[in-house]
C-alpha cells in the first residue's frame, strides 16, 4: 500500500473538488417557472418524497422524468417531511445508538 504526505493528501483533495466544481458546471438547469404547474408540495408531499427516495433514485439513472427532489415544493415544510421520510425508511439515528 502507498502511503501518502499530508501535502500529497490536500493537493488531490483539491483536485478532486476542482474536478468535481467542474462537473456539476455542466449540469442542466430547469427554469423554476416551467416546473411550477399545480400547488407546491407540502410536508406532506415531502414526506412521501422521503419514503420513495431510494426507489426514485434507482429510477432516475435510468430515466430523465423522474426527480429525486420536487422543485415545486413550499420550503422548509417540504425539506422537513422530506428529511423526515428518508429517515424512518433508512432507520434515522437507532443505527447509531446501538453501538
Amino acid at each position: 500500500m502507498i502511503k501518502l504526505n499530508t501535502t500529497t493528501k490536500i493537493t488531490c483533495y483539491i483536485c478532486l473538488f476542482a474536478v468535481i466544481v467542474l462537473f456539476t458546471g455542466c449540469a442542466d438547469a430547469v427554469s423554476i417557472k416551467d416546473c411550477v404547474v399545480d400547488e407546491p408540495y407540502g410536508f406532506w408531499g415531502g414526506l412521501w418524497h422521503g419514503f420513495i427516495a431510494p426507489i426514485s433514485f434507482f429510477v432516475s439513472l435510468f430515466s430523465d422524468k423522474v426527480a429525486l427532489y420536487a422543485v415545486n415544493n413550499n420550503g422548509g415544510w417540504y425539506d422537513f417531511g422530506f428529511v423526515l421520510g428518508a429517515g424512518i425508511i433508512f432507520g434515522g439515528g437507532s443505527r447509531a445508538g446501538k453501538k
